[in-house]
């Protein structure tokens, strides 16, 4: 039986590199990370490839924008020592990953739509510009101790009175720590919180965290299309390693019988 043609056709390194805009330097590195299979040799030492490795090189920059460079590394490293499994298990920490961010997008808007007009910069009608731990904690229907853990965790960020040396809440601590209350409520763990407060400050508080969320949504759904890029071309790299050393001939006749 033939060897399979494509797997004799030999590449230098500037023909995978080429096509990617990528240098032959890089090609190298990524074989020697194990995200290429390792490379043939000829007698004056030189490096050859095959259309594989070609195919090795395209999945790992598809599996790139969804899983990270880390993550793809360490898919393709997998695969190319014969670990499909422990493969596919990265996926699948990636997607759950994806998962567990959008849960949280949604429990942020719904916190957000919980808080009412009442949290905005603003604050409502005759409402006073900034309160006390007590007055807050009875507000929220919590102990001031909770409060103090919040402020120890970097949730709330009330300042001191020079005179009496009283935490005092202005108007986005008030926001912090209702956001924050939502949040706690709806099961998620401080250090969950920690960024999502960084969220909103980052935007200026919650009217202009609108478009921050618009954007959060869209990277989300790019991550998700990301992942189904990358796990098609995989699933076609897997499928090609797979191949028999069988005749190319015999696997593309036509049926006769059609």
């Amino acid at each position: 039986m033939e060897e399979n043609l494509q797997r004799r056709v030999r590449l230098r390194p500037v023909d995978l590199a080429r096509p990617h805009g990528l240098s032959t330097q890089a090609v190298r590195n990524y074989e020697e990370a194990g995200i290429l299979p390792a490379a043939e040799r000829t007698e004056s030492g030189y490096r050859t490839y095959t259309p594989l490795h070609a195919h090795a090189l395209a999945t790992f920059l598809a599996l790139l924008p969804g899983h990270g460079h880390r993550t793809a590394t360490a898919i393709m490293r997998a695969v190319n020592r014969g670990a499909a499994d422990e493969a596919l298990l990265l996926i699948d920490e990636s997607h759950a990953q994806l998962l567990e961010d959008r849960r949280t997008l949604r429990a942020v808007e719904s916190a957000l739509r919980d808080l009412g007009p009442e949290a905005g910069e603003s604050g409502p009608p005759g409402s006073p510009a900034a309160t006390f731990i007590g007055p807050l904690a009875d507000q929220l229907g919590l102990r001031p101790a909770t409060l103090r853990t919040w402020e120890a965790a970097g949730l709330v960020r009330p300042r001191r009175d020079p005179l009496t040396g009283y935490r005092v809440y202005g108007e986005a601590d008030v926001r912090d720590a209702r956001l924050v209350h939502q949040l706690r409520r709806g099961g998620y763990l401080l250090e969950q919180i920690a960024p999502l407060l960084d969220q909103v400050r980052a935007a200026g508080g919650l009217a202009p965290l609108e478009a921050a969320l618009t954007d959060w949504h869209s990277r989300l759904a790019a991550g998700g299309r990301a992942l189904l890029t990358g796990a098609a071309e995989l699933d076609a790299y897997l499928r090609e390693r797979e191949e028999p050393e069988a005749q190319p001939q015999e696997r593309s006749k036509p049926d006769l019988a059609r």
